[in-house]
This record gives structure tokens, C-alpha cells and sequence, in this order.
């Protein structure tokens, strides 16, 4: 796709995103950060929010859509528009009512929290792509050994995917950093790596997942945002997104895909 195409479905509008990020300006690689980590907003908000949001002026939002081929905001929020709104969670608004109506509750916050589990899920459901979930299970199935870092939020996904791949009898070694303890001598050849990381991004998993790639080992990334760090080391990368309650995210969605490639990895290794 050259500089002057308009991205005529949203893989291509990722792509675009992708290729442009690294060497865009402050301010506008701000509008690249916020809108890879919230594209479901793009056909549901205005720009003065989006660029509140991304803390830049609205100008440079603008100048933002006109680098990724769009004429301006309205042209692709129309396409956002056509491929969502049939789909479109209503999260927001329930969100919004549970508050109302007495939020500061432990009950309340609890609704809160299995709300935006709900909506995280219903996200990975509609969003996930199969073939790159396949290719990430055909990657891991044929590893000797599948080692595994995430860390903070993180951490809890990578230690069950460990717990459950070594309950499959699936070769897998946990890099939790725990004592500061770097492992990645114990990285062979035939290995592969998943790597678990969401905004803001861990350096200390971004290192471990360079060191592997320029290894010459396989990374399979979970992580956020098409323009993720990950990504741009080549990584196979499962994209999730998690809905927030407050500045606290659930781990629903990210959980449920990595119990799901635990299983498929250890279907298919136990079939080779």
C-alpha cells in the first residue's frame, strides 16, 4: 500500500499503523499510541475527544488521519463505523449507569468488574484472528522448549500459561525476573518464546523477546496494541484488550486466550 492509499478495511488500517509509528513525531506518535490502544473508540467519539484523550490539539489529530491515507477524521471514522457499529458493546453506557447507581459499593464495583470482563471477552471473541492464533499454536507445538516472560500485570498470565502447559507436560520455563535473576542463557536453538506484555510496556520482556529474535528463535507476543513494541521485532502476536474499570484493568480476556493455547499446544504436541 503506497503513502497516498486510503486503508479500505482495518487490517490494512493496522499495517498502515504499524509502518508509520516509529518515526513519527511526539505529538503524533501520541495519536498512534492512544488510537493502537483504543481503536474501538474512533467510531463512536469526536476528534476534539480522541485528541483530548491522546493529549494533543485536535489539529494534530487531523494531521495524524491524513498520514494514515484518510482525507480527515470523518473518512475514517466512517470506515470504523461501517465494520463496528454492527457489533458495537454497549460497555460504556452500562459502565456508566452501574456508577449512578451507587458505585462506591463493594457489590457495585463488583458488577463494575464483571461487566468489563463480559466486554473484554465479547472483544477478543470478535476480534481475535484465527489464522495467526493457529500459526502461534504450530509456532509453540513444534518448540523444544516454550519459554515464557511477563511481568507485572503480566505476570499472573505467564504463570498460569506455565503452570498449565507443565500440567500437559509441554518443556516450559518461567522468566518471572523474581531476585533479578537473568536467564536467558537457558535459551536454545529450537526453543521459542512467549512473550507477555501490555501498555505501558515492560523493558525487562521487550530485552528477553529482542535477545530471542536476534537468536534466531520464534517470539509469539500477547500483548495490546498493533503498534506494541513486540510487533516490531516480528513477533506473532495475539492482541488483546482489556476493558478498564477506573485505571484497574481485568485479566478476563487475556486469561481465556492463554488457557486456550495452553490447551491447543498440548493437543497438538500430543498428535506429532
Amino acid at each position: 500500500m503506497s503513502d497516498n492509499d486510503v486503508p479500505g478495511s482495518i487490517e490494512a488500517f493496522q499495517a498502515r499503523l504499524v509502518a508509520i509509528s516509529e518515526g513519527l513525531p511526539k505529538r503524533l506518535r501520541q495519536c498512534a499510541d492512544y488510537i493502537a490502544l483504543n481503536t474501538d473508540r474512533i467510531a463512536v467519539s469526536t476528534v476534539a475527544e480522541l485528541s483530548a484523550a491522546a493529549g494533543v490539539q485536535p489539529s494534530a489529530f487531523m494531521r495524524f488521519c491524513q498520514l494514515m491515507g484518510f482525507s480527515g477524521f470523518s473518512e475514517m471514522q466512517r470506515m470504523f463505523r461501517d465494520t463496528y457499529m454492527d457489533r458495537w458493546p454497549d460497555y460504556p453506557t452500562r459502565l456508566e449507569k452501574l456508577r449512578a447507581n451507587g458505585g462506591d459499593s463493594p457489590a457495585a464495583l463488583l458488577a463494575e468488574f464483571i461487566e468489563a470482563g463480559r466486554a473484554s471477552l465479547q472483544n477478543l471473541a470478535s476480534g481475535v484472528d484465527p489464522v495467526v492464533l493457529d500459526r502461534a499454536v504450530t509456532i509453540l507445538a513444534q518448540a523444544g522448549t516454550i519459554h515464557l516472560v511477563g511481568m507485572r500485570r503480566a505476570l499472573p498470565i505467564a504463570a498460569y500459561l506455565s503452570y498449565s502447559l507443565e500440567k500437559m507436560e509441554v518443556p516450559v520455563m518461567l522468566h518471572d525476573g523474581v531476585g533479578r535473576l537473568d536467564m536467558r542463557h537457558a535459551l536454545r536453538p529450537g526453543d521459542a518464546l512467549i512473550a507477555i506484555t501490555f501498555a505501558p510496556y515492560t523493558d525487562a520482556t521487550i530485552d528477553l523477546a529482542r535477545h530471542a529474535h536476534d537468536r534466531g528463535l520464534p517470539v509469539v507476543a500477547i500483548t495490546d496494541a498493533m503498534n506494541s513494541p513486540l510487533n516490531r521485532i516480528g513477533a506473532t502476536s495475539l492482541l488483546v484488550a482489556e476493558v478498564d474499570v477506573g485505571m484497574f484493568r481485568t485479566l478476563s480476556a487475556s486469561l481465556a486466550l492463554a488457557l486456550a493455547l495452553a490447551v491447543a499446544i498440548g493437543t497438538r504436541r500430543s498428535g506429532r
